[in-house]
């Protein structure tokens, strides 16, 4: 949810109030950096985090109310994030969320961060997939919101989603049995 503080920024950035843009950059550019670096890894994400920003910074006077500013700002940002990957290619077509995630077995309950951050850095999970378990896991969001921003069905982000939970539950059962 969009702080009442981003709020205010919002409307004094789309008044041209400089100190407010960046004020307002400052504040979303770690969530941003956070959801990009899970998307396209860590070496890439510093530029499309750059473009993700200038971006906000021109389409802000088209944001049409301040509180929509996250899933605004997400949406951009996982747009820009699929067009470096389709551009670099990075996965083939044969690589499916499930056989990725097969491999991987799922937390128990204290160390649940700590395995979502595992899958979001594993390559072998397409981008489509990290970006609902981040929107998720890592920025909160509703099922419902993370369809709204990535603009796919909610069947879709709840497949997606549930990729991630038996990935997490085979790891569980896999850690569990060697206790």
């Amino acid at each position: 949810m969009t702080s009442r503080q981003q709020a205010q920024w919002v409307l004094r950035a789309q008044c041209d109030d400089r100190e407010a843009i960046e004020k307002l950059l400052g504040s979303v550019q770690p969530a941003l950096a956070r959801y990009i670096r899970a998307l396209v890894g860590a070496r890439h994400a510093d530029d499309i985090v750059q473009e993700v920003l200038v971006t906000i910074y021109r389409k802000l006077s088209s944001l049409s109310s301040p509180d929509l500013l996250r899933p605004w700002m997400f949406r951009i940002a996982s747009r820009a994030a699929f067009r470096y990957v389709e551009r670099e290619r990075r996965w083939p077509d044969r690589l499916r969320d499930d056989e990725a995630l097969a491999d991987i077995a799922a937390p128990d309950v204290h160390d649940a961060s700590r395995y979502v951050d595992q899958l979001l850095e594993d390559d072998r999970v397409t981008p489509a997939c990290r970006a609902v378990l981040a929107l998720h896991f890592k920025e909160g969001m509703t099922l419902p919101e993370v369809a709204a921003v990535l603009d796919i069905p909610l069947g879709t982000a709840k497949s997606r989603l549930s990729y991630g939970l038996a990935a997490l539950r085979r790891r569980h059962r896999t850690g569990a049995d060697h206790d």
